[in-house]
């Protein structure tokens, strides 16, 4: 009867489907459910990880928003005051470690014996509370709501802070809102800062309104000011309307 029942195993292994893991494709036994042991080892593993970096997110994100002097109003044991130019009597109380992490000039200000370090005080020069106060919020929360004024602010201070992603965000903004009316200050500014791409939008405008806006006030302006600016305009204009010419004579 054993003899049996073994010839009877033996007969229904041999007419069982074949069974591959849904990962690896490696065959396995009909008892692993779907995938076989080392793949569900792995993927157990790997799940187990993305939970600890999620709860590390979750714990990061807590402390900042507990800690935080924007939301709360209060010090929540913050180490730093940051003085804005045009206000002695109100102070922005902020972390030490939320600052220094995200920009490498307070690091360097912060991490070495400069005299922010030793007094804990961090002065802010030209700019208004209300620009310092939006450039904090931005450090301990990545959020922002720009008008065209706070962008141009933020973005000088961004850039003399290196907050890359910061710069980035303004020049974005900064750079859809180009027209007729601000391309040549625009221009100009993303010179002065360094906004590759807001210096591209506007030179583009301008090169293809040159008869306009050679006319207006801020052109003539930047023709004083700046004549250097001025030579990259034409010459630029001059490259487009080669570049048209060179088109029109290719086309059949």
């Amino acid at each position: 009867m054993i003899s049996g029942r073994r010839e009877r195993s033996a007969a229904a292994s041999r007419y069982a489907p074949c069974l591959r893991c849904m990962s690896c494709r490696e065959e396995y036994e009909v008892t692993d459910a779907g995938t076989c042991k080392e793949c569900y080892e792995e993927a157990s593993e790997t799940e187990e990880e993305l939970k600890r970096e999620i709860e590390d997110l979750k714990t990061k994100v807590a402390f900042l928003k507990l800690a935080s002097p924007i939301e709360h109003h209060r010090s929540c044991f913050t180490d730093l005051v940051l003085q804005a130019s045009d206000d002695h009597c109100s102070a922005l109380r902020a972390h030490k470690a939320v600052l220094i992490s995200k920009s490498p000039v307070f690091r360097a200000m912060l991490e070495n014996e400069m005299e922010e370090s030793r007094s804990g005080t961090i002065k802010i020069s030209d700019v208004s509370y209300d620009v310092l106060r939006s450039f904090v919020h931005y450090l301990y929360t990545a959020e922002i709501s720009l008008d065209e004024q706070l962008a141009y602010e933020l973005l000088i201070l961004a850039e003399k802070y290196q907050v890359k992603h910061l710069k980035a965000f303004c020049e974005k903004f900064m750079t859809s809102k180009v027209t007729n009316d601000n391309a040549v200050s625009s221009f100009a500014f993303a010179h002065r800062h360094n906004a590759k791409q807001l210096l591209e939008a506007a030179l583009s405008l301008i090169t293809d309104n040159m008869d306009t806006l050679t006319e207006r006030d801020e052109y003539k302006e930047l023709v004083e000011t700046d004549p250097r600016l001025v030579v990259e305009i034409y010459e630029a204009y001059l490259a487009k309307q080669i570049n048209t010419a060179s088109s029109s004579r290719d086309t059949p």
